[in-house]
């Protein structure tokens, strides 16, 4: 499967939490299992989630695309900035994250 479509299915079958506030204090807790942050996420919020990120040690992936492009690929009519995977439901997100 390729990025766009693990993403899609992680949407899809999985439990993801999209907003860059509700990640950067979803991150503080130390709950998800990834995080994903769009190509142009603003500076501040992506310092903050990664800060957290590196503290509860989840991993963060950046999507090369821009937050358009990540809200379209999740099939949602809006810009995402950022999302929190708490559950990959059928898709192999997390083994493609490795890997890249």
């Amino acid at each position: 499967m390729d990025l766009g479509t693990s993403i899609r299915m992680a949407v899809d079958t999985g439990k993801i939490v999209f907003g860059s506030d509700k990640t950067r204090k979803l991150s503080l807790s130390g709950k998800p299992k990834l995080v994903v942050v769009s190509s142009n996420c603003p500076a501040e919020a992506r310092q903050d989630i990664e800060h957290f990120c590196r503290l509860a040690k989840i991993t963060v992936f950046t999507f090369p695309g821009t937050s358009v492009e990540l809200g379209t690929t999740c099939g949602k009519p809006f810009i995402i900035s950022a999302f929190a995977v708490m559950d990959f439901g059928n898709s192999d997100l997390a083994e493609l994250v490795k890997t890249k």
